[in-house]
């Protein structure tokens, strides 16, 4: 093992400085990072819009639960606080995929649940990995082509911010 793929994401202080602490803290296994998108929040809508971004890395010390223990650290570094679920966050770092590990672990489901309906997640992957796979559901350029056009437009390239 082991080369994961790593959403993140923030809509609170920030978004782009916070984007860029997850960036830098993953410099030593980082392997390409997307541009940054702008989204419209998804679960609970009354909150701030999310700067997002994709990152691919790969360490081979590294299995699926190392990698959440590196996510759950980058979150803690921005102070992320959970106060509700779906809810506003100076950073959220999502574990993906993991190789081809497939996880129902309630701390850690692999492949991260509902990245295959998930434009803010498979647009930026796509871009950095035209290739990428959603294990057990399919190639992401596929699943992304099945998603509605609303969907699909609503993640915005914010060109003008880099990582």
């Amino acid at each position: 093992m082991s080369r994961a793929v790593l959403s993140l994401g923030s809509n609170l202080g920030d978004r782009i400085d916070y984007l860029r602490l997850a960036v830098d803290g993953l410099r030593d296994v980082l392997v390409a990072v997307s541009s940054v998108y702008e989204t419209a929040p998804w679960g609970v809508t009354d909150q701030p819009d999310f700067l997002n971004a994709v990152c691919v890395v790969d360490d081979p010390e590294r299995d699926h639960w190392a990698w959440l223990r590196t996510a759950q650290e980058l979150e803690r570094r921005a102070e992320r606080v959970r106060e509700r679920r779906w809810g506003p966050r100076t950073l959220d770092v999502d574990v993906v995929t993991v190789d081809d590990v497939r996880s129902d672990h309630p701390e850690l489901l692999l492949p991260h649940p509902g990245t295959h309906e998930r434009a803010t997640v498979l647009i930026p992957w796509l871009e950095i990995d035209p290739d990428a796979e959603v294990p057990g559901r399919g190639r992401a350029d596929e699943l992304l082509a099945a998603l509605p056009g609303d969907d699909r437009a609503g993640v915005r390239l914010r060109g003008d911010l880099v990582l």
